[in-house]
């Protein structure tokens, strides 16, 4: 009597894993698996990050503090600001959230060069190097910005005031005008008010489960909120870090 759990041709899969067909090599493929490890949201990190960021450098620039604390401000932004959005950065690709993890990635870099150039240059002087910096940063948040666009309208809000808090900075290093320092600040603090608001806005979202401050999510954002779990990850096989090129 021949043993049936032998013979060639009987179907050994473990449950869950497709069999498509043995290749001319004698390789069978089976099903891949993808892991997806659950996150908080690192957003509300992020921002609050950036509020302490623009504030503090926004003082300086309307001398609420004297010159002689540019130091200062260089290491709050290097030991609070850089590490936090640096870690925001990572939480958000891990996330899968491509305008997250590359804006806080920018600003991480943006605001550590900002600092070392503070502890490095004397009290009040500008930097023609920063405010290209600044230009090419101000640009750069741009594109997360516009990827976030098909999602929530006030993250990518604060990420294009970004853009634009980066653009008059570099006005103001570029140029050493007053005009330029005290525009920058101002719009300093109206991006630190704006940031601060979309950090509670969405910790409250993800404590209360619902939408309790506007965030004025659309498209895709809303569908993101709503849909199952089955049909967010229908298109996992196709992304970044699951197929093969990116």
């Amino acid at each position: 009597m021949t043993d049936r759990s032998s013979q060639p041709g009987d179907r050994t899969d473990p449950p869950g894993e497709a069999d498509h067909g043995t290749p001319p090599g004698g390789v069978r493929d089976v099903a891949a698996r993808v892991v997806l490890r659950p996150l908080a949201n690192p957003l509300p990190l992020g921002f609050l990050a950036l509020a302490a960021a623009t504030t503090v450098v926004a003082a300086q620039q309307l001398r609420w503090v004297p010159l002689e604390e540019g130091p200062v401000v260089g290491l709050v932004l290097l030991a609070f600001v850089f590490p936090t959005q640096l870690l925001a950065s990572i939480l958000g690709f891990l996330a899968r959230d491509i305008a997250a993890g590359t804006g806080m990635g920018l600003l991480a870099g943006t605001w550590l060069s900002v600092a070392l150039v503070s502890l490095a240059a004397p009290f009040g002087l500008t930097s023609r190097v920063l405010a290209l910096l600044l230009w090419v940063a101000g640009a750069a948040m741009l594109v997360p910005a516009a990827a976030g666009a098909t999602g929530k309208i006030v993250p990518t809000a604060v990420l294009a005031t970004t853009a634009l808090r980066f653009a008059v900075t570099g006005g103001y290093e570029w140029t050493g005008s007053d005009g330029w320092r005290v525009t920058a600040g101002v719009v300093g603090l109206v991006l630190a008010v704006l940031a601060a608001y979309a950090a509670l806005a969405m910790a409250l979202e993800d404590a209360w489960r619902r939408t309790v401050l506007p965030v004025a999510r659309h498209a895709a954002g809303r569908e993101a909120m709503g849909r199952d779990l089955d049909a967010q990850v229908t298109r996992i096989g196709h992304e970044a870090g699951v197929r093969d090129w990116l």
